[in-house]
């Protein structure tokens, strides 16, 4: 098992001890007052202390140690010093056998495009750091989701059930209804441990046929429960049913356990990998269409929907208010699941990365600081012209109406762009830059 997944069992199983064990109280008046008034101490954050002139002066030679590294020995970031690394290395490759030397998950992932050749990006493709760090399209992460849960299940079935139910079904409603009908046959032993009604639950039953069977885990999580499958006369015909025994579980402790974990609704998230591309300014102007994942609805819709909208174009335009061109809008983003960013720099490189439309603006923002080459203040500019404030940064990329495809214009902050223009006009890693595509 993966140690975060133990790590995560074991923090449940923690949190679930720390609430059975009831509410705190105080051992005596005194230690009451004492962490009364300590919880009432206000947190005071320790002052900001200006540079002393000794490190001023330090700073000031590093500075100029720095710009005298740079004239001796000059990054070139030109497209054809870069083309020509790129070259060196392939050749190194072949030479060494080719990829037998990098990981299995490192190694690129070989797709057919079914459109355009001139797609901007050849998929949507996720990690999943819990399980393990390859990127991968969603559809193989969830066969290899459900893989690896099945082998947690005989070290922690309970826990394990219940992020099969969160993790491995697709509609979050029969999710919901079915976590409400266990947590129900879950809710009637616990308050009535004895009655013997509430210990059976018929498998043709059509609550359970139509909730709970059909969703992956829930047996699971009723064999956790202390459920097991019996053959019970049922008005003179043998049937199978789902019956509790106590001796099965440690006390109703567990089914409240197995009821809590259930409604926490934990499961295993997928994060979209940016997949990074570096552009010239000239591929940057070729590679405009998007792939199928970026869509919530299928192809065939969105052809439908666009010959409807030419055909009813002209008089939408004539009748239409402003409030229902934005309504329209909207929907139309809507479409989009996945948002394609490209940041433009005043080099012309373009930095490209691939974002949910539910992100944050303060993910790109990290996104560009994580591939810069200098930790420094800098400005992102929309199309428009709008420089993004800081009240922009908690904002989606859908309610910015950055979707499905947007350039954002980057420039040093103007208080530090002359101090860094004067060091570097490099913008990108190095080993970023290296990402650039051959023409």
């Amino acid at each position: 098992m993966a140690d975060k997944i133990k790590n995560f069992f074991k923090r449940k199983k923690v949190d679930a001890k720390f609430k059975l064990a009831g509410p705190g109280h105080r051992l005596d008046s005194s230690s009451s007052s004492f962490e009364s008034n300590r919880s009432k101490t206000s947190y005071a954050p320790p002052q900001r202390i200006e540079p002393t002139i000794a490190t001023r002066q330090a700073a000031e030679a590093a500075l100029a140690r720095l710009n005298n590294q740079k004239k001796d020995t000059p990054f070139n970031t030109s497209l054809a010093a870069i083309q020509a690394q790129v070259r060196r290395e392939l050749e190194a490759e072949k030479k060494d056998g080719g990829n037998n030397n990098i990981p299995e998950y490192r190694k690129p992932i070989e797709t057919e495009l079914e459109a355009s050749p001139l797609l901007a990006v050849k998929g949507v493709y996720f990690r999943c750091p819990m399980i393990s760090e390859e990127v991968l399209p969603k559809e193989e992460w969830r066969g290899k989701i459900k893989t690896f849960l099945l082998e947690q299940l005989e070290e922690e079935r309970g826990l394990t059930a219940c992020l099969m139910i969160h993790s491995c079904n697709y509609s979050r409603s029969k999710v919901t209804e079915c976590m409400d009908v266990l947590c129900r046959y879950l809710d009637n032993i616990i308050a009535n441990p004895t009655e013997v009604k509430f210990h059976k639950i018929r498998c043709q039953n059509a609550l359970f046929k139509d909730k709970v069977e059909p969703i992956f885990g829930a047996v699971e999580l009723l064999y956790a429960a202390g459920f097991r499958q019996q053959e019970i006369d049922h008005n003179g015909t043998l049937e199978q049913f789902w019956v509790f025994d106590v001796a099965n579980v440690e006390g109703t402790q567990t089914l409240e356990f197995l009821r809590d974990a259930l409604k926490s609704e934990d499961r295993i998230e997928l994060e979209v990998d940016r997949n990074i591309q570096v552009l010239s300014p000239a591929q940057a102007a070729k590679r405009i269409e998007l792939p199928n994942e970026f869509y919530a609805i299928s192809p065939e819709e969105i052809k439908k929907e666009q010959m409807y909208r030419t055909e009813a174009m002209e008089k939408q335009m004539q009748l239409r208010t402003k409030a229902m061109r934005e309504k329209d809008e909207l929907r139309e983003i809507r479409k989009y699941k996945f948002a394609l960013i490209r940041i433009r720099f005043p080099d012309g490189i373009y930095l490209q990365g691939t974002f949910s439309v539910y992100e944050k603006f303060s993910d790109v923002l990290a996104f560009i600081q994580e591939n810069l080459e200098h930790d420094c203040p800098f400005i992102v500019s929309s199309p428009t012209g709008h420089k993004y404030e800081v009240a922009d940064h908690e904002n989606t990329l859908m309610h910015l109406r950055l979707v499905p495809a947007t350039i954002l214009t980057f420039q040093w902050d103007p208080s530090i762009a002359e101090e860094i223009t004067s060091v570097t006009t490099t913008y990108l890693k190095p080993e970023v830059m290296m990402l650039i595509q051959s023409l």
